[in-house]
């Protein structure tokens, strides 16, 4: 009986930290579009800021690449398919949308991924899903389009759509693949060795879309107003590389594995409400009520989300990460 409430309280403590890690990715994440939008509105173009974080994070992260040059040989598929989708495709697929449907609609259709996670679970992987958890990512989903305000501008261009569902699928992506591994215990691939080649791999990719070799690099050696305060533009980039980028995908990717893909997504809908009371706080952009009501039930949500609890007797449910499956394992074993 000890040992079993010893992994109880393990498995607790656990989550605990993969969702404060989830937490702190979404700041990290959502603190983005507050450094990247002075950058942009200096003369920078949007593809440009992006191939610039994308390299930049690559470069900070190249030592790490090397010291885990053993996954080209044994993981090349899940290295390439983080690169492509949850570095590259996610920002090129959003940034183009931008360009065809208002941002509050790309946003919204961006961040059905955790709805879209509980599809692949349910019904890819055929796994059960908690009522919990697929309420807490309708309350999410509800909230967030509060956040957005997606009323405000909503116009139907299909290809704009279809962009930005793109890179919602490229947001699934992005969570099934950092989940994989995270139960094969000494085995599983290094999380640190697949964000750098994710990142070298989505900025080899980019460079081909983005074309920096056309970019006005003077920006950069100039200051940014950032709500009527002068910042210098390579500040900014740096937070973006280092804070929304490094930062962000590492606590992300350990919390998918401490927690599952489906819970932390639906946490990850926390970053719309941090961009937006950061772009309040910072940007001068201010908050309506029904943003305000959205910030809120986005919380709902995703509480509800990751306190579920497996239930009796079912095989993997949509709460439980790879921790809590090897502790219930070894629990049985007892």
């Amino acid at each position: 009986m000890p040992v079993r409430k010893t992994q109880i309280s393990q498995g607790r403590s656990g989550k605990s930290v993969g969702l404060g890690l989830a937490l702190v990715s979404a700041v990290a994440f959502g603190g983005s579009g507050v450094a990247a939008k002075p950058l942009i509105e200096a003369g920078l173009d949007p593809l440009h800021v992006v191939w610039l974080r994308a390299t930049g994070a690559a470069l900070v992260m190249l030592p790490l690449a090397v010291r885990h040059r053993a996954l080209l040989r044994t993981r090349p598929a899940l290295l390439a398919g983080f690169g492509l989708l949850a570095v590259a495709g996610v920002q090129a697929c959003y940034f183009a949308a931008l360009s065809r449907i208002p941002v509050g609609v790309a946003l919204l259709i961006e961040y059905l991924a955790p709805a879209l996670v509980l599809g692949w679970v349910r019904f890819v992987q055929r796994r059960p899903v908690t009522r919990a958890a697929a309420f807490g990512v309708v309350l999410a989903a509800g909230g967030l389009a509060c956040v957005v305000e997606v009323w405000s501008g909503l116009s139907f261009d299909v290809l704009g759509l279809l962009l930005a569902l793109g890179a919602a699928c490229c947001q699934v992506g992005y969570f099934v693949l950092s989940d994989q591994g995270g139960d094969a215990g000494d085995e599983a691939p290094n999380p640190l060795g697949v964000i750098a080649y994710g990142l070298l791999i989505g900025a080899a990719v980019l460079t081909v879309v983005a074309r920096p070799w056309s970019m006005d690099w003077s920006v950069l050696a100039h200051g940014a107003d950032m709500n009527g305060t002068s910042v210098p533009a390579v500040a900014l980039l740096l937070w973006v590389v280092l804070v929304a980028t490094v930062l962000a995908y590492v606590t992300g990717v350990l919390s998918v594995r401490r927690l599952s893909p489906q819970v932390a997504g639906v946490v990850a809908c926390l970053e719309a409400v941090i961009a937006t009371v950061l772009a309040w706080v910072l940007l001068g952009e201010r908050l309506s009520a029904p943003q305000v009501v959205g910030g809120a039930v986005v919380l709902l949500g995703a509480f509800i989300a990751q306190s579920s609890t497996p239930s009796k007797g079912s095989a993997e449910p949509v709460a439980s990460g790879g921790a809590e499956r090897e502790l219930s394992a070894r629990g049985t074993a007892a």
